[in-house]
């Protein structure tokens, strides 16, 4: 099905990537217009965004598809203090240099899913740029008059860290901020919708009902309106975007397209739809069949199809055969990952080899799942933590997903 405006809402729907609305008549009615600008947010509390970031940017590349603006601010300002959604302690503080470093490293993320030149290029802001110097009496007199604190300490977002008794007034503050965003964007840019995570809600809602008591203020026409997207989630309930072997993450410096591939490989069943209806533009159908049929070959075809959006064909490729070649029984591939380990050739011991290269945080790690048999040496199971390694190449392996070869030399 080609996507346009006129449809944008029902393909969204279609492909199960819209869960809340503020007003969902409002909403579909804007998805149709040809103005329409839309913008989502992101911390940047890391150099690059990992694969359960990109929700939101999946979708955003669905609305400039379809000829809207797309906005995508990145929370300079707000990630000074840290969203308090879904956390039990207070977030490390950043400076204001590894903040800087992380907004321009982003935006490198986001050019995977967005066109920043051209015809109808997405923009990116810092909300830095605005709150600098904005003055904080002048800001609550403007925007704090605005929240009762009882209302906000209802809000599922304080949950754990009200839970705790450690909720600080400095966290307080992270509501009223994304919601004064919200506002400052509709004003410069016409900005009328927002889009977000449904962990988002909270925030995204006190935008609106925020935008709503100005408008009522200053006798304007505002319009503001909010969208989420459901969360990817593991079967555990907890938020998709690391496996046993770290982030998936966007930026290709910072993660093989092996491990990438694997990551995605990953994924449990539960996610594998939404997966696909994020990343490709399979139709549904197809996609609902093909999980039916066979589980595992839907994997590998995801696993393909993201490692080729994000890293590229030949990339893809690469890393397809690599899995093909560990798993076909050889345990080994002239392309997969290797560690050179001067030691191997003098005579190590296999726990320390295992904490060495990686393959295992620690030693004791190492004893225990060499206990629990989980971890094989060119494809042979190693029983005595005691053992001596002492040639120029072994392929290790710690249970079926991590595969690494350790040399002595390049």
């Amino acid at each position: 099905m080609k996507i346009t405006k006129q449809n944008l809402f029902d393909v969204l729907t279609e492909r199960g990537l819209i869960k809340q609305g503020t007003d969902m008549e409002k909403i579909k009615e804007l998805l149709k217009s040809d103005n329409l600008v839309v913008y989502t947010g992101t911390d940047p509390t890391a150099d690059s965004l990992h694969i359960g970031h990109c929700v939101p940017a999946c979708i955003m590349r669905r609305f400039q598809m379809v000829g809207h603006k797309v906005i995508i601010l990145v929370g300079g300002a707000t990630a000074a203090i840290g969203d308090p959604t879904g956390k039990t302690e207070l977030r490390s503080m950043l400076t204001p240099e590894q903040l800087n470093k992380n907004v321009e490293a982003i935006k490198k993320s986001y050019s995977k899913f967005l066109k920043f030149d051209g015809d109808n290029p997405a923009i990116i802001v810092n909300n830095a740029d605005w709150f600098k110097d904005y003055n904080y009496i002048s800001f609550m007199q403007d925007i704090g008059v605005h929240f009762n604190v009882n209302k906000m300490l209802t809000n599922d977002i304080y949950a754990s860290r009200l839970a705790e008794g450690g909720l600080t007034f400095f966290e307080m503050g992270y509501m009223l901020m994304q919601a004064y965003d919200f506002v400052y964007l509709n004003k410069k840019y016409g900005c009328s919708l927002q889009f977000g995570g449904s962990d988002q809600w909270g925030n995204i809602v006190a935008g609106v009902e925020l935008g709503r008591k100005l408008n009522f203020a200053d006798g304007g026409k505002r319009v503001m309106e909010g969208l989420t997207n459901p969360l990817l989630l593991t079967a555990e309930g907890k938020k998709m975007g690391k496996t046993e072997r770290g982030a998936i993450w966007i930026d290709p410096s910072k993660i093989s397209a092996y491990d990438f591939y694997q990551g995605i490989y990953q994924t449990p069943d539960s996610c594998i739809e939404m997966m696909f209806a994020l990343f490709t533009d399979m139709e549904m159908s197809e996609i609902k069949a093909l999980i039916a049929d066979d589980i595992v070959k839907a994997k590998k075809v995801l696993s393909y199809e993201i490692t080729k959006f994000i890293q590229g064909e030949e990339k893809a490729k690469e890393a397809q055969k690599i899995a093909e070649d560990i798993f076909s029984g050889s345990g080994k591939s002239d392309n997969m990952n290797t560690v050179v380990y001067p030691k191997l050739s003098a005579g190590v011991n296999v726990c320390e080899m295992l904490a060495d290269t990686g393959v295992c945080s620690s030693r004791g790690e190492a004893r225990r799942l060499i206990a629990q048999a989980g971890i094989s040496i060119d494809g042979k199971k190693v029983t005595d933590d005691k053992l001596t390694l002492s040639c120029d190449e072994v392929v290790v392996s710690k249970g079926k997903k991590v595969h690494l070869k350790v040399v002595n030399k390049k």
